[in-house]
């Protein structure tokens, strides 16, 4: 089983969390915003992974830090997981309607982190969680995953649609990357190394 354990705990934040890529599905979530620990549940379902994630956080101050740094713990614990990148596709890519939002999601185990966040997002809050912490959650992942990705929102109105199109794309195409393939003898690279 493919899995990585990270603790972390800062003076704003405590958190911890295991990602297990060869799961269900399962999920045990919290991280004292509703709206944030819905889309790590659809993170895990629509990515076939199991994933705890427990944070305590300064949230009297904002949802800024909690969610920041679930990014941070959840991309090591990726990187983990992932561990040698033996035998994976590598990449994944994923579009994602949720009614009136169409969203691409393209990733890359390359090793060389980068955020492409090419999404028009109302600055609003669901909830305690500020829409606008979407792209820095997904900084910190891909970041410490060594992951370049790419979001990119087609068109869309609803921000709830807008936000969960995107949580349910990267979990796809995840998915799709972490997936092993016969054909692959040690990593998809022409150097040998990722």
């Amino acid at each position: 089983m493919r899995s990585g354990n990270v603790e972390r705990k800062t003076l704003e934040t405590g958190i911890s969390a295991e990602w297990c890529l060869d799961g269900s599905g399962s999920c045990e979530i919290n991280t004292g915003i509703g709206f944030f620990d819905h889309m790590l549940t659809l993170l895990a379902k629509h990515s076939f992974s199991d994933l705890v994630v427990h944070a305590v956080g300064d949230l009297d101050v904002d949802s800024h830090h909690t969610v920041e740094d679930c990014g941070i713990v959840l991309g090591q614990a990726l990187k983990e997981a992932v561990g040698d990148k033996a035998g994976i596709h590598r990449y994944g890519n994923c579009f994602l309607p949720m009614d009136e939002a169409l969203i691409q999601v393209c990733l890359d185990f390359s090793g060389r982190p980068y955020l492409v966040f090419d999404a028009d997002i109302p600055k609003v809050q669901l909830g305690i969680y500020d829409a606008e912490m979407t792209e820095e959650f997904f900084r910190a992942l891909a970041m410490q995953a060594g992951l370049t990705l790419h979001i990119r929102v087609l068109y869309g109105k609803n921000t709830h649609h807008i936000i969960e199109a995107i949580f349910k794309g990267f979990a796809r195409a995840l998915a799709e990357a972490v997936a092993f393939d016969s054909r692959v003898h040690g990593v998809m690279s022409s150097k040998g190394t990722l």
